[in-house]
């Protein structure tokens, strides 16, 4: 192949070394800080479609799901798109870290089937409650109440939360691949290893993990690539298209009822959806915090930024027609990919506006494998997920193992997170045991009021959803 040259240089080299072209390079070098963070250009690319991939399958899970409340599908895929460019490009921009922002798995079930479904609340009067409940989010990250809370959290939890977040993480990429499934006797065993789709991902695991080896850039983002490449002879990927025209969000975009949701029988819903809110995204501030390198000290830079672009990103989807946007733990496989400022989160955000034109092509890769047996997988995915979790486990070395009032606590995150699949719960379980253990052995006054005072709310939570 003979790429045209002119003046006895490439075209492709001729840009790079247009004036212009150099002056935006230097622009956004300098406004993410780059060279500061140790990254360039090309890798934060990299990392943010590596995020974007991962994350891609709540493109078509939320509006899946919400749609039983009676909402419009298609309006629905829109909102989570437009929700999640919006918050995630807010973090770029304003707080400058690669962490995604989507409408979050397990609100958008306590949305559905509590809220709607069981408790019969409309969801537009649902979306009001999450729309306030983002107004409150914004007063508490103003008044910094929130990054009080991500200081105030022990260390031993702050390195459970990373380790507890990275068996998620791989526990979710095993369930995506077939290895693990669901057992009446066991809850779990292993799934069929001899399935096509179990198979393909087996062998993504294999290239991810060899290109990761000989320190190929952007080694998560072609394992991806090559996994999808592979799937498509034997019809595990299935090519549906390419392009299509984005549909109406007009039976969604701001139907929330606020006036309906201001009821004082609404009040436990709302703290519900901003305790669920909050907690899930200190509790992935802290993991990817860790994993990234971004804590200094026990502490989380532009916390407050973060959190309001988390925030924001809340009310925004409320108002789009999506519940309550939340920080991604796949930000994960961005950041193991080399991702270290906010410009991967602009380049995830504007993945989720370009899919609005391209969701046939994300639906080939992020739309998951339908077995005989009715069970969805996403093989293509699942084997990034599988080795970002086991890069999280590295914070497991800080924990103090010998002082039983810092290793239990940490281990019950560690262990309640994956179990029970949420974030929030595990760092609940950790507040109580720690704040117990502590209070117990006489090291009371080594414990800050505000760990007290989280641990009296866990347990107010834990008796509230019971009574559900």
């Amino acid at each position: 192949m003979v790429i045209a040259t002119y003046g006895g240089h490439s075209p492709l080299k001729r840009l790079y070394e247009d004036d212009s072209v150099k002056i935006m390079y230097k622009a956004i070098e300098k406004f993410f800080k780059l060279k500061k963070l140790n990254t360039d250009i090309r890798t934060e690319v990299i990392a943010g479609i590596t995020t974007f991939m991962a994350m891609a399958y709540i493109i078509f899970v939320n509006p899946a799901m919400i749609s039983q409340t009676g909402m419009d599908f298609n309006a629905a895929m829109m909102a989570t798109c437009i929700a999640a460019a919006i918050a995630t490009i807010m973090m770029g921009l304003y707080a400058n870290y690669p962490i995604a922002l989507a409408p979050g798995m397990g609100q958008n079930a306590f949305f559905t089937y509590i809220v709607c479904l069981k408790l019969g609340i409309s969801w537009q009067i649902a979306l009001g409650c999450v729309f306030i409940e983002g107004i409150l989010f914004i007063i508490l990250t103003v008044t910094k109440a929130r990054q009080a809370i991500i200081e105030a959290i022990p260390a031993c939890i702050r390195y459970g939360t990373a380790c507890g977040i990275g068996l998620l993480i791989a526990f979710i990429g095993l369930i995506d691949a077939g290895l693990i499934v669901s057992d009446p006797a066991t809850l779990v065993t292993l799934g069929d290893v001899t399935g096509p789709a179990t198979l393909l991902a087996l062998f993504g695991l294999i290239v991810t993990g060899v290109l990761l080896i000989k320190n190929i850039r952007g080694a998560m983002l072609w394992g991806i690539l090559i996994t999808a490449a592979a799937g498509i002879p034997f019809g595990i990927v299935k090519c549906q298209g390419f392009m299509s025209l984005p549909p109406s969000m007009l039976p969604t975009f701001l139907q929330m009822d606020i006036v309906g949701a201001l009821n004082w029988g609404l009040l436990s819903i709302i703290f519900v959806f901003l305790f669920m809110d909050i907690f899930d995204t200190v509790g992935t501030l802290a993991g990817v915090g860790e994993l990234g390198g971004f804590m200094k000290k026990g502490k989380f830079p532009r916390a407050g930024r973060a959190m309001m672009s988390d925030a924001v990103g809340t009310c925004v989807g409320a108002a789009c027609g999506t519940p309550t946007v939340t920080s991604y733990i796949e930000s994960a496989a961005g950041i193991s990919s080399g991702g270290r400022s906010g410009l991967a989160s602009v380049i995830t955000g504007l993945a989720f506006l370009a899919v609005l034109f391209f969701s046939p092509l994300v639906k080939m890769i992020g739309g998951g494998y339908q077995t005989a047996a009715g069970i969805l997988l996403r093989p293509i995915t699942a084997p990034a997920l599988i080795i970002v979790g086991s890069m999280m486990l590295r914070s497991i070395t800080n924990i103090d193992w010998k002082d039983y009032s810092d290793s239990i606590p940490a281990f019950l995150v560690i262990i309640v997170m994956p179990l029970t699949f949420s974030i929030a719960t595990g760092i609940a379980v950790g507040f109580i045991s720690y704040s117990a253990l502590k209070l117990f052995t006489g090291q009371g006054k080594k414990v800050s009021w505000l760990v007290y005072l989280l641990s009296a709310l866990f347990v107010l939570r834990f008796l509230y959803l019971k009574s559900l």
